[in-house]
C-alpha cells in the first residue's frame, strides 16, 4: 500500500511452516496529530497479518508502539490522550488480537504488573520503572501449543527499550 510503503516498516521472513513479521507501528505523534494515519495503518497491518495467516501461521515481533491494557504500562488513568494509550490504538490492537492472534507475554502472565519494555529518558524512569509494554510477540493462535515462554530482559541496558525473547517448541518439519 503506498501510503505505508514509505515507511519502510515492516520486514516479513518465510520459513517452511511460519513466517516472522519484524514491525515498528507508527506512533501516533505530539499533540496525536498522526493519530488518524496509524488507525490506516492499523487496519492496513492487521489486513496483511490475516493475508498471511491465511497461509500459514505467523509470529509478529517488534515495538507495536501501544500498551493495550492499564497493566501495560505505569500510569493510565494520566495518559489516556497520550500516543501510545488512547482508546483507538487500544482498539486496533485488540482488533489485531481478535482476528487471532495471541500476545504472547499476557498468554503466559495475564496478571504480572510492572511488566515495561519502555521507558523514556527524562526523569529516571527506567530507574523508578515507570515504563510502558509497547514491544511484543504476537502470534497465530494454532501456535499457541508451541509457546514455551516469553520474557522481559528489563536489566539489559543501552536503549529506552529493552530486548524481549520468545521461547517457541516448532518442529520444522511438521507445519502446525
Amino acid at each position: 500500500i503506498e501510503e505505508h510503503d514509505a515507511e519502510g516498516r515492516v520486514l516479513t521472513a518465510e520459513f517452511p511452516s511460519f513466517y516472522i513479521v519484524c514491525a515498528y507501528v507508527p506512533n501516533s505523534g505530539r499533540g496525536l496529530t498522526r493519530l488518524p494515519y496509524r488507525q490506516r495503518w492499523d487496519e492496513a497491518f492487521k489486513a496483511y497479518l490475516i493475508g498471511l495467516d491465511t497461509q500459514k501461521p505467523l509470529i509478529l515481533c517488534g515495538d507495536l508502539n501501544v500498551a493495550h491494557q492499564e497493566i501495560d504500562l505505569k500510569n493510565p488513568k494520566s495518559n489516556r490522550k497520550t500516543a501510545g494509550f488512547t482508546q483507538e490504538e487500544r482498539d486496533g490492537f485488540g482488533a489485531i488480537l481478535q482476528a487471532g492472534f495471541i500476545d504472547s507475554y499476557r498468554e503466559l502472565y495475564p496478571t504480572v504488573p510492572y511488566a515495561y519494555t519502555f521507558w523514556t529518558y527524562m526523569g529516571g524512569a527506567r530507574e523508578r520503572n515507570v515504563g510502558w509494554r509497547l514491544d511484543y510477540f504476537l502470534l497465530s493462535k494454532r501456535l499457541g501449543a508451541a509457546l514455551c515462554d516469553s520474557k522481559i530482559r528489563s536489566t539489559a541496558m543501552g536503549s529506552d527499550h529493552c530486548p524481549i525473547t520468545l521461547y517457541m517448541a516448532i518442529d520444522e518439519t511438521k507445519a502446525p
